[in-house]
This record gives structure tokens, sequence and C-alpha cells, in this order.
């Protein structure tokens, strides 16, 4: 049998994940990306426990890691400097499996390009569903060339992708939050510090370091949609957070006017009834958008790439009518999942990518959106209660803290884990 077509609209972290992810059980993939080339969009990237465990079934997790600076000790903190709560890198890494890494976004784009032959990415190519494809026949997509023809049609086409919209044209799509961001990469400062985020009154700081020497900042705060700066970007940074403790104001004073990136957070609120339509299925911000107040977006959209190739890929007949198979084929000791035919219909596969995606990336942008409400608290009263609480849960020991993030970091693949087939281990010796 050849090898079943599959399309990949949008060249960012998911997209490029799904396509690593499906060429390795078996799939010929085109990466269709209207850029002109693959610049991300962004600048620093937390990758979580869960997230980089999926890379690993990729072959990609050691090398992330390598590349990537490991966060150490921690905490929140208020504007003024007053310690909130403090966390540890190390009993994180021990509750969930491995340590949170920092990494440009760059960095992680370039790795997953190096991991695909040349000519799988087309870039300057715009693309557009015209049939999502179905029992019968395939998907197809236009392009500036011509339309293409495949077996299954992945939609990494981002916050505003037109593929959801085509496919639920009924569904409200994402809402803005009420609050904005800022990015910015900048030298690191003389002094050392602790990585940190500072909570305020409706507004919010974070300072994390890569691995090159540089620092990693980023702001949120609320405002009116689509609101730029009057001057420029880094002159409101300076109105919001200049007089909050070191070292934020030595990095706003740092940065570049011009590479100070600032973008509304959207997110959405109500649930896609599936993540998938015929032949098509959505991934990333396309499926789910959230608020970033957990650091999971790109995490998940990692999540849904692996999730998706193993459901498709999955041994057994998955033509009209046929069930999953109930267990995977004998793992092939050169890839990190299992082996299995595929067959042209990825219907039954896409419905169990579906039931589950779903309920637990609602579920993470419900928990966003919980914590994003508690960072746009602004009333003074309401700012002091926010801040007790959390000092008293700290008190109550680490362990409190950390919960919020049980079931999402400590999640692990389906299928098998390690495409070199061993278990790997934390820094504390314990199995990732």
């Amino acid at each position: 049998m050849d090898q079943p077509r599959a399309l990949v609209i949008g060249g960012g972290i998911g997209g490029l994940s799904a396509a690593v992810a499906l060429r390795q059980r078996g799939w010929t993939v085109t990466v269709l990306e209207r850029a002109p080339e693959l610049t991300p969009v962004g600048a620093g990237l937390g990758l979580a426990p869960n997230a980089q465990r999926a890379l690993d079934v990729i072959g990609l997790g050691d090398r992330i890691r390598a590349l990537s600076a490991w966060q150490g000790d921690g905490g929140l903190r208020a504007p003024g400097g007053r310690w909130l709560s403090r966390t540890s890198g190390e009993a994180a890494a021990d509750r969930f499996g491995g340590p949170l890494v920092l990494v440009h976004r760059a960095t992680l784009v370039s790795l997953l390009a190096s991991a695909l032959p040349e000519g799988v990415v087309r870039t300057g190519t715009a693309a557009a569903l015209v049939d999502p494809g179905g029992e019968r026949g395939p998907a197809v997509v236009s392009t500036p060339d011509g339309e293409l023809e495949a077996e299954l049609v992945v939609a990494a086409d981002g916050i505003r992708s037109a593929v959801r919209r085509t496919l639920f044209p009924d569904h409200p799509g994402p809402r803005y939050t009420g609050s904005t961001t800022w990015r910015v990469i900048v030298p690191a400062p003389e002094r050392p510090f602790a990585p940190h985020e500072t909570w305020g009154r409706g507004r919010l700081w974070g300072t994390q370091p890569l691995k090159d020497g540089r620092v990693y900042a980023y702001a949120m705060a609320t405002a009116p949609e689509g609101a730029h700066a009057p001057d420029d970007e880094r002159a409101e940074l300076r109105r919001l957070f200049g007089d909050w403790h070191d070292p934020v104001p030595g990095i706003i004073e740092a940065a570049d006017p011009g590479q100070v990136l600032r973008s509304d957070v959207h997110e959405m609120a109500v649930p896609l009834p599936a993540y998938h339509r015929g032949r098509v299925a959505l991934l990333g911000d396309a499926a789910h958008a959230m608020r970033p107040t957990l650091g999971q977006g790109a995490n998940q959209a990692i999540e849904d790439a692996i999730v998706l190739a193993h459901h498709v890929g999955a041994d057994g007949d998955f033509g009209p009518g046929a069930q999953p198979a109930a267990g995977l084929a004998t793992p092939d000791p050169a890839a990190g999942f299992a082996a299995g035919p595929l067959t042209p219909d990825p219907a039954a596969g896409l419905a169990s990518y579906s039931a589950d995606r779903l309920p637990r990336t609602t579920a993470i942008v419900r928990q966003a959106a919980r914590t994003g409400r508690m960072t746009a608290v602004s009333g003074p009263v309401a700012v002091a209660l926010r801040d007790a609480l959390i000092v008293a849960v700290s008190r109550l020991g680490p362990g409190l803290v950390l919960r919020g993030f049980a079931g999402i970091a400590d999640w692990r693949p389906p299928g098998r884990t390690y495409a070199s087939g061993t278990a790997r281990r934390n820094r504390l010796g314990r199995p990732l």
C-alpha cells in the first residue's frame, strides 16, 4: 500500500510536532506555512515535563533539554519585592518526573524543522480547506500552486484558524480575555536573581533565565482590546512596571523598543464539539486557545501532535465503521511509536483523538482562566486578600502550591513513551 498523505496547515510548534510524529508513523507529510520563512512569533517558552515526555516520543526530548535552562528555585512576589511563595525546582521535578525547562521558541522550531527532510516544509504557501473529505474521498486543500488531496489534514493554523471556521461556522470562536501581554529577551542583569513571577493590581511580570545567558521576561495587564502604546511598548512597560522590584526596571531599560512584542490574550471559552470533522484534525490554538497563565499553550499543542499520531497510526483497520484496536502492535526499535499498518481512512483514529484531547484541554483552558482572573484582580482589598491566601497556602507546604499542576505536568503519552526504548531519569534519579 502506498503511504497515506497528510497535509499540515501551519508551521508553528504544533504543526511541526505533528509533521515529525506522523512521518514516524508512516505518513507522507507536507507542511504548508503561509509565512515566507519559519519565524516563530514569541520569545521564551517554558516546557513542562508533560511536553518533554511528548517530545521524547519522537526522539527530541534529550536534545531540547540540552538546549534549555532548567528552572531552579524561585517563586511568586509582590511588586515591592516581598516573596508571597517559594517554589523548589527539585520538589517540582520530584513530583512531576522532571524539571520545567526554558527555551527560546526559535530554538524549538529549528529543532523540530531539522527533524524533517528537505522539501517537507513549504514556506510562503497559503493554504485553505476546500473539502474536509470523509468516507468517500480525500480532503482537498487549495494552494497558490493548485489543489492538493490528502487522506488527512492537520489544521495547526493558530488562534484565528480559518480551517476551524470552515469546519464549525456556528462556533463563536475565541474571545478577548481583557488582558494583553508583552514579551522580551534581554541580556542578563549584572546582579543574579531568582526566577520569579510577580503579581500586582491587575498586572503580572515574570523573569526567567535562558541557557545562553539572556533573560526572558513577560508581562500582562488589563487593557482594552487592540490598544497600543502611543509612543513605544517599552515606554508602556516603564509606565506600568517601572517602579517594581529589581530586576524589573533594569530589564525594561535594557529592552530594545523595537523588539518588545505585544499581543492581546484570547481564549476558547466555549469548547468545540470535536477536534475533527471529516478527515481534518484541529490542534493547538486552532482547537483550544488558552490564557498563558499556566504556561501550557505550546505544551498542549505538542501533546495534541503526539496523541493524534498515536491514534491515526494505531494498529488495525480504520476503514468506515471500524473500531480502534484494543492494543498496539510490536514496537519498532527504531521509532517511539508502535509499528502497524496504516489505512487511507483515519476516521476512527480522529474520533479517538477528539475523545482523548477535548476533555483534557477544556479542563486546562478553564483552569488557566481561573488563574487569569486571580492575576487580573485590581481592587486593593481584593489584592490584599489574594496575596494573604497565597502566603497562607505557601506556609502549609510546597506540595499545596504544586498541586495546581497535578494532572497537567505529570501527563504521560499514550503507548510507548521513549524513542530510545529506555526510560529516562531526572537529576534525582527518578523515572521521567
